[in-house]
């Protein structure tokens, strides 16, 4: 600190009694400082309560710093810090906001010393389009505690933000634009691909948050449920079948659906288009003695159609795929750009196997 002028004034020993303090200047090779507040330091209990101010502190010289223990040069950036300090009867509160201004790493240093967790990763998550960065972190404890240290405590928190970044960046992410670890996924209905209800919301959420953090990348990989999908791809595949019989009549009428899954069929129609669906498959059906079609209960109906409707692994591949497109192109639609949006192709076509979660979903990964 240089060029410090200001004044401390009112000093005493009596317990009831505070000095005021206002002091200011600058930062060598920085940038102004200003320190205010209230001191009784020949108390018997020490008593503090001050706000002191750094600002416009430029971050490049701190390179052979960040080389050592961040493992890559300062390109350009400022920090400026507003710290509010009260010590009562040796009990230390504080608020430490620090404000990280267009804060860019450089090169790649080799640094036995440096952190191995994704500092870049981080940076992206919590800057935001102007290329600013806030962060509040309040610090409590005692100065009878022998373990406890202010800096100690600060870089604890970073280092928690760089692990959140590693390990859970929707949950860093959550803790400012809400949803948290839910944002990591998508479940779907079994054999669709709609976005619907919740999932409107969830990627209306990844839009927000792909707009106000401009640094991140997103990859899509969808997967589905061999069994379950299976069986949801079956109904709807015997559900168009059924449906198509109507559309076929509202042509021949002139009428028409933008498609065959936004007709309707109603219970009391169903048996007709039914028995016309049925009748156009060409698997053997029960005949009569002289040999026709037998006609049969409806269940009989669904249940030979449903049997004959074969779900191959291509057309679970599909489902996989026409999730992540839609995905995507919801995404690409809100104005996010395509180059950070990353459709994946996953390893296998079931999920890892996670608790309370569907195998029928899509995963997301924050880069």
């Amino acid at each position: 600190m240089v060029e410090l002028a200001g004044r401390i004034s009112g000093l005493s020993p009596e317990e009831v009694k505070t000095a005021e303090v206002d002091l200011r200047g600058r930062l060598e090779g920085g940038g102004p400082l200003e320190i205010k507040g209230k001191i009784n330091p020949l108390s018997k209990d020490l008593l503090v309560d001050l706000n002191v101010k750094f600002s416009d502190i430029e971050l490049s010289p701190m390179t052979p710093y960040s080389g050592k223990y961040v493992g890559y040069t300062i390109e350009k950036g400022k920090v400026s810090m507003d710290l509010r300090y009260v010590i009562v009867k040796r009990k230390l509160e504080s608020q430490n906001k620090i404000f990280f201004d267009q804060l860019t790493l450089g090169d790649r240093i080799e640094s036995p010393g440096a952190t191995k967790l994704p500092v870049k990763l981080a940076i992206s998550l919590l800057k935001d389009p102007k290329g600013e960065i806030r962060l509040d972190l309040p610090v409590g404890g005692s100065l009878d505690d022998p373990k406890f240290s202010v800096f100690g405590v600060v870089m604890q928190i970073i280092g928690n933000l760089l692990v959140k970044a590693a390990t859970s960046p929707f949950a860093l992410l959550g803790a400012v634009f809400g949803g948290g670890e839910h944002l990591e996924y998508l479940e779907f209905d079994y054999g669709s691909a709609d976005i619907k209800g919740p999932n409107e919301n969830k990627i209306n959420t990844l839009i927000k948050i792909l707009q106000q953090r401009p640094g991140i990348k997103l990859d899509i990989e969808g997967h589905v449920d061999p069994e379950k999908d299976g069986e949801g791809l079956r109904q709807l595949t015997f559900d168009r079948k059924v449906k198509a019989q109507k559309a076929k009549e509202m042509a021949k009428k002139g009428q028409s659906a933008a498609s065959v899954d936004e007709i309707t069929i109603e219970s009391v129609e169903y048996p007709k288009y039914l028995k016309m669906a049925y009748k156009e498959e060409k698997f053997p059906k029960p005949k009569t003695i002289i040999g026709l079609d037998k006609d049969i209960p409806v269940p009989e109906m669904e249940k030979l159609m449903m049997t004959h409707i074969v779900i191959e692994e291509t057309d679970l591949r599909s489902l996989a795929s026409h999730r992540t497109a839609k995905v995507r192109d919801a995404l690409l639609k809100a104005g996010i750009e395509s180059e950070r949006v990353f459709i994946v192709e996953p390893k296998s076509l079931a999920p890892e196997k996670k608790e309370n979660l569907k195998d029928s979903r899509i995963n997301f990964k924050i880069r």
